[in-house]
């Protein structure tokens, strides 16, 4: 129990004010005390929910499906020697650790299934657990433009992705507020899972609310108000946008959205969201939003909106100085060279929604999607690094491994569990009876887990340094 959970008295009274009839402040404050039950998201990019649930159940772990995300699960797993993030599955990418009502906001953007999206902006996307969810949603194709305005974050949220096996993203590091005007009418649909005060988040942070004021609300709601602008500039007519906070402050959440509804009048239309899930329902307001207290889904304190723009809207006007473009697209030549070298060294062909892009002598592969954007925009990360060139043809990355191998190459050697570790570690490896030459996958339990190269009998460790683990392995 987290009976130490700081709720100022101010918070409080502002929370019984809106507090639905039907709910009691003494189950909200029980609810706000009890530590968030565990929950992850199947990465349907790497491994099927099937198979998955198959693998859980040999392992012993308890799941429990989340209602309103078809690939999120509570789960109950014996952490004592393991932790979560430190199993192979997760290390693998088979899974995300994501708290479920974050599971919801995305959920709510593809709600429709008849509805396809070819360019997505994830808007405050770090650490990454809803681009994850985003890319998987669509298949690896399209673009999806992962913005992150702290710096430091970006490299948590590259990351994941790498780790998960998006290749169609796009990274970015800007305050949210420059796309509407840098990139007006680019997006099919916009998420902007906003920086909030944090109400909903105390039944994991038992602090979240040590510096909570009703005037920080109120300075936070301006910001969001002006991020969720710039979102509806970038999506295009008929775009959808899904406005999400981990608070519960009407000034954070409806206010916000009712700003948009107010400055641009009948070009904005919410859509309910009352069949989301079984039981939605029993959260949806007026307008059709979710506003999610914690008692009522046992999960964190949450807002969602989704949001239609039915018509163009004249976007802001702004100065660009973008400089010289760093890459070139490879001549049709050069993609056939390189796809060729791709397929006889490691049994991989290029997916045909990507193109080859240079830059000095790195390969890059960029999501077709993204080409219009790349003249309008500076972009931090593009796609996937396939390969490095030198005089001898290219030297693979790790990348090609995450992103597109899928286990059945001809050019893979299963792991031992001993040996798979000391992968994870960050170590060369020599496979039993075992010798080759040139790159070469690796899989521990069918699943691919990097690429290395034959040094004789022994693997040298393509790991990139920021995916190392150096103990509690599985």
């Amino acid at each position: 129990m987290h009976q130490n959970v700081y709720l100022p008295a101010e918070f409080l009274s502002e929370i019984e004010a809106i507090l639905p009839s039907q709910l009691n402040m003494e189950d909200f404050i029980a609810a706000c005390q009890r530590p968030l039950r565990k929950s992850i998201r199947v990465n349907t990019l790497k491994i099927s929910i099937e198979a998955f649930l198959a693998r859980a159940k040999s392992k012993g772990w308890q799941l429990e499906p989340v209602p309103w995300c078809e690939e999120g699960f509570w789960i109950e797993a014996d952490e004592s020697e393991v932790p979560l993030g430190n199993t192979a599955e997760h290390m693998s990418g088979l899974f995300y650790i994501q708290e479920a009502s974050s599971m919801m906001p995305v959920s709510a953007l593809f709600n429709d299934k008849d509805e396809e999206f070819s360019a997505v902006l994830d808007m405050a996307a770090a650490p990454g657990s809803k681009t994850t969810q985003i890319a998987a949603q669509m298949g690896n194709a399209g673009v999806l433009v992962a913005n992150e305005f702290s710096a430091s974050r970006v490299k948590v949220l590259h990351a994941n992705i790498e780790r998960c096996g998006v290749r169609n993203a796009a990274l970015s590091n800007y305050d949210g507020r420059v796309f509407g005007g840098w990139l007006p009418e680019q997006f099919d649909a916009v998420l902007i899972d906003a920086p909030c005060s944090g109400e909903g988040t105390v039944r994991k942070d038992a602090d979240a609310m040590k510096n909570w004021t009703k005037e920080s609300v109120i300075s936070i709601s301006e910001t969001q108000k002006d991020l969720i602008e710039s979102a509806f500039h970038a999506l295009k007519p008929n775009g959808v946008m899904v406005y999400s906070t981990c608070t519960l402050s009407i000034e954070e959440n409806q206010q916000v959205c009712l700003h948009l509804k107010e400055t641009f009048g009948d070009l904005v239309e919410f859509e309910s969201l009352a069949d989301l899930f079984t039981d939605a329902d029993k959260s949806l307001t007026e307008e059709g939003f979710l506003h999610i207290f914690p008692q009522v889904y046992d999960c964190e304190g949450f807002f969602v909106a989704r949001i239609r723009k039915t018509g163009a809207v004249e976007a802001p006007k702004v100065k660009k100085r973008l400089g010289k473009f760093p890459f070139e697209k490879a001549s049709a030549k050069v993609q056939s060279d390189i796809a060729k070298q791709l397929k006889q060294a490691l049994d991989i062909s290029l997916p045909a929604d990507a193109s080859v892009w240079l830059r000095d002598n790195d390969v890059w592969l960029f999501p077709n999607a993204l080409e219009p954007m790349l003249g309008e925009f500076r972009f931090s990360r593009m796609g996937i690094k396939i390969a490095e060139a030198h005089k001898k043809g290219y030297r693979w990355q790790h990348q090609v491994a995450t992103a597109l191998a899928t286990g059945e190459e001809a050019m893979c050697v299963a792991l031992s569990i001993e040996d798979a570790r000391e992968w994870f570690m960050g170590r060369d490896i020599r496979p039993t009876d075992l010798s080759g030459k040139g790159e070469v996958f690796v899989k521990f339990d069918n699943d691919v887990i990097g690429l290395g190269k034959w040094v004789g009998n022994r693997i040298k460790n393509g790991l990139p340094r920021e995916l190392v683990r150096d103990k509690n392995l599985f």
